[in-house]
């Protein structure tokens, strides 16, 4: 074992632990409170919701804590032999053909991640069977899996390959040649944005424009006195696989659209409804999308820059495992990147979760003011904490580590002060 291959192994060993003393903190604090149900809470869940809010987040955190140390104990060998074997055996240096480095990077990725798929199916048919929430079955998960598969073999090798022929075409000439690279990367996933709805996400759901009506009149009319000019207000059957509700929107500028799941709609009043679509009109009135797109492509150029850096390193495609041979190919080291910095990054996540639950009460604060006060989104957040079982009180250093959006009696508090 190379002294590369231990820092990464010593990364993941610390990265597993300290999620496995958030996820125990909570659960701690879940068994605490489960029979003893704080006064507080006693406005959001009668005492019966609060057992199964309790038990479900329980049964999510157990089923957390087990996936967490499995992860870890495929990655040492999957870092440590699997990757070096596969990339010594197949030719993928900078003189093999273009696509068969892309397709035998992702290959490789889709197949180091199919044992999580035991998890993905034991959360479904087990955990969500259980608390009521799973509309699934068996055939649809293998069809959605199968999709899932077949898209990402796809699209992940033609961008592979994109990136792969930018690469060698620029780096001969150019020393920024990781910049073109990454922003046609990000070019690529702009596309994206636009291209899911109209023509990946039918290929698992219907979607259909929402029926005329009041909650459809109420809704445009909400749309129109924003500023927030929709085309088309869609409906997707989230039902046929889950009872959870939700709702968002999709793309940009004259290509956006809204989605609501039927369940959102089965499950809320029209002016509840109407409050959680003012909620996701504020993310796009505040600004919030090009902002998040912004730090993506900083932070993405960055890691690009990084990952030229590394390509001519020698020491670090010995210290893992790599043949002298691979130095310089991008595909390469891309995986291993993929592969590794999951470990380092992971600390840096509580800063971008600060920012997440900052908008997220700035489109509470638009949606208050949208809607003439705050009642309406408060309960339509009370009645999506009823009918998700979300748990109310998690522990404080789960929050800080992991929530992208504040807590309901932070979010209810925010939405009741001045």
């Amino acid at each position: 074992m190379s002294s590369v291959q231990i820092i990464i192994i010593i990364a993941a060993f610390i990265h597993v632990v300290f999620e496995s003393v958030l996820n125990f903190l909570n659960f701690k604090k879940l068994i605490r409170d489960k029979d003893f149900q704080p006064e507080k809470t006693k406005v959001l869940m009668d005492e019966d919701q609060w057992g199964k809010a309790s038990n479900y987040a329980i049964a999510k955190t157990k089923l957390s804590l087990w996936q967490d140390f499995f992860s870890f104990v495929i990655f040492v060998p999957i870092i440590l032999f699997l990757y070096p074997w596969v990339f010594n055996l197949w030719d993928t240096t900078t003189e093999s053909a273009i696509y068969q480095c892309a397709f035998i990077s992702v290959a490789f990725l889709l197949a180091i991640q199919s044992p999580s798929l035991l998890f993905d199916w034991i959360k479904q048919f087990r955990l969500e069977e259980h608390f009521g929430f799973n509309k699934s079955n068996t055939r649809l998960w293998i069809t959605d899996k199968v999709k899932e598969n077949i898209l990402g073999l796809i699209l992940g090798t033609l961008i592979f390959a994109l990136l792969i022929w930018l690469y060698r075409t620029l780096s001969s000439f150019s020393d920024y040649w990781w910049f073109f690279a990454f922003s046609a990367f990000f070019v690529f996933q702009l596309a994206m944005m636009v291209l899911w709805p109209k023509f990946i996400l039918p290929l698992f759901n219907k979607l259909t424009p929402l029926e005329d009506g009041s909650l459809k009149d109420s809704l445009f009319s909400l749309a129109n006195r924003t500023g927030f000019e929709a085309k088309t207000i869609e409906v997707i059957d989230g039902s046929k696989r889950s009872s959870h509700s939700n709702a968002f929107f999709t793309g940009f500028g004259k290509f956006r659209r809204i989605v609501l799941y039927d369940t959102l709609i089965s499950q809320m009043e029209e002016r509840q409804v109407e409050a959680v679509l003012a909620h996701e009109i504020g993310h796009y009135k505040k600004g919030h999308i090009p902002k998040r797109l912004c730090f993506s492509f900083l932070s993405g150029l960055f890691g690009f820059y990084a990952l030229s850096l590394g390509m001519s390193q020698v020491w670090l495609y010995e210290g893992l495992a790599l043949k002298v041979e691979n130095v310089g190919s991008l595909s390469t080291i891309l995986i291993g990147a993929i592969l590794i910095l999951p470990n380092f990054t992971y600390w840096l996540s509580p800063i971008s979760n600060i920012f997440s639950r900052k908008h997220e009460y700035e489109a509470d604060r638009f949606a208050r003011d949208a809607m003439n006060g705050g009642s309406d989104l408060i309960e339509a957040l009370q009645k999506l904490y009823r009918e998700n079982l979300s748990h109310p009180l998690p522990h404080k250093l789960l929050v800080f580590f992991h929530y992208s959006h504040p807590t309901f009696f932070e979010r209810k508090e925010a939405l009741e002060s001045p």
